[in-house]
C-alpha cells in the first residue's frame, strides 16, 4: 500500500515537473512586443511567375527542361518545327537575287534611252542648222523634233521602272528579314534566369499561337505581401529597410526593402489570418527580399513559405537582437 501510494505521488511530481516545463518553454516562446518605430505583418514568400510560349503556332519539336531544372536568360529552352520555314526562307531569298538582277536590266535599259536621247538630240540640232541654210525641209525637222521627244519620254519611262524594280528588291528583302525573325523566334529562349516550375507541353504537340510550354519561377525576384494599418502605413517609404522571417527559418533574418505601398486603403482579404485584421481598412504593402541573399540561398527560400515580414516605420529606430544582419 505504501509503495502504490509513493509510486503515485512520483508520477504525480514527474508530470507537474514536466507541465512546468512545457509551460516555461511556450512562456519563452510567447511573442514579444515589437520596439518603438516598427511594424509587422503575416504573409507568404511570392515570387515573380514568367511563361515561355510561342510566338506563331506550330509543332513542338524539341524541349530539354524539366521541372525543377534552373535556366539561364537567353539559353534556349525549346524548338518549333521549323522546315517549311526554312523552305520559305530560300525560296525568298532567291527572289532578291531575281529582283536585283532585274535592277540591272532596268538601268541597262536606262543607259540605252539616255544613248537614244543624245542621238535624238544631235539629229535635232543638226536638221536645225540645215533648215536655217535651206538645205531641207522643215519636215525632216518636225520628224526629228518628234524622235527627239520620244526618246526622252522612253528615258523617262526606264527611269520609272528603276524605281519599281528597287521597290521589288526592298519587299523581297524584307520578306527574307522576316522569315528570319519568324525562323529565331521558333528557337523559345528563356527570358529570365530562374528555376523551371511547371512544364506545359511535351515534344511532338501542335501549339497554337502563344502556347504556353514552360513557367519560370524567378528566384532572384520575391516578396511578400502586408497589410499594416492607416496609422502605421502612412509612415513607411518606398525603399524602407525591412526583415522576412520565415517560418521554416526561425533564426534566420532576411534583409529586404519596401518595394510597394498601396496608394489607397482596402478591406484585407480573408486569407489574413486573424479577424480583427481582416475588418479594418489596411493599406497592402510588398516586402522585397534582398536579391543577394536570394542569390546566395537560392534552395532555402520557396515560394508559398508563411512568415512575418519586419518593416523599420523609423530610421532611427534599432532592430531587435533577433532580427540583426551582422549586428546591425
Amino acid at each position: 500500500m505504501n509503495r502504490s501510494i509513493v509510486g503515485k505521488a512520483l508520477i504525480f511530481v514527474i508530470l507537474a515537473a514536466l507541465t512546468a516545463t512545457v509551460a516555461y518553454y511556450f512562456y519563452q516562446q510567447r511573442p514579444t512586443g515589437l520596439p518603438a518605430g516598427l511594424a509587422s505583418g503575416n504573409g507568404r514568400l511570392e515570387a515573380i511567375e514568367v511563361d515561355v510560349a510561342t510566338k506563331f503556332a506550330g509543332r513542338l519539336s524539341e524541349l530539354v527542361p524539366r521541372e525543377g531544372d534552373m535556366v539561364i536568360a537567353g539559353a534556349i529552352v525549346a524548338r518549333l518545327d521549323a522546315d517549311d520555314l526554312r523552305a520559305q526562307l530560300r525560296a525568298a531569298e532567291a527572289q532578291v537575287l531575281q529582283a536585283r538582277k532585274g535592277v540591272d536590266e532596268t538601268r541597262a535599259g536606262v543607259r540605252k534611252s539616255a544613248s537614244d536621247a543624245r542621238l535624238a538630240g544631235k539629229s535635232l540640232k543638226r536638221s536645225e542648222d540645215l533648215v536655217s541654210r535651206g538645205f531641207i525641209s522643215k519636215s525632216k525637222l518636225d520628224t526629228d523634233q518628234t524622235g527627239m521627244e520620244g526618246a526622252m519620254a522612253g528615258m523617262a519611262q526606264a527611269q520609272s521602272r528603276v524605281g519599281e524594280a528597287d521597290a521589288l528588291v526592298a519587299a523581297a528583302e524584307a520578306k527574307v528579314d522576316g522569315l528570319k525573325v519568324a525562323l529565331n523566334d521558333s528557337s523559345l529562349k528563356a527570358p529570365i534566369s530562374g528555376r523551371v516550375l511547371y512544364r506545359l507541353a511535351e515534344p511532338g504537340e501542335v501549339l497554337a499561337a502563344g502556347g504556353k510550354v514552360l513557367t519560370l519561377l524567378d528566384l532572384s525576384d520575391m516578396f511578400m505581401t502586408i497589410f499594416l494599418p492607416t496609422d502605421k502605413a502612412g509612415q513607411v517609404m518606398l525603399g524602407s529597410e525591412a526583415r522576412i522571417v520565415l517560418d521554416a527559418l526561425p533564426g534566420q533574418a532576411v534583409p529586404a526593402t519596401v518595394s510597394f505601398v498601396a496608394p489607397k486603403a482596402q478591406f484585407t482579404p480573408r486569407e489574413v489570418e486573424t479577424r480583427t485584421e481582416r475588418e479594418k481598412l489596411m493599406f497592402r504593402l510588398k516586402v522585397k527580399a534582398d536579391p543577394a541573399w536570394l542569390a546566395a540561398h537560392r534552395d532555402l527560400a520557396k515560394g508559398g513559405m508563411p512568415g512575418v515580414a519586419y518593416v523599420r516605420l523609423d530610421a532611427d529606430a534599432a532592430w531587435p537582437a533577433n532580427l540583426q544582419i551582422n549586428g546591425k
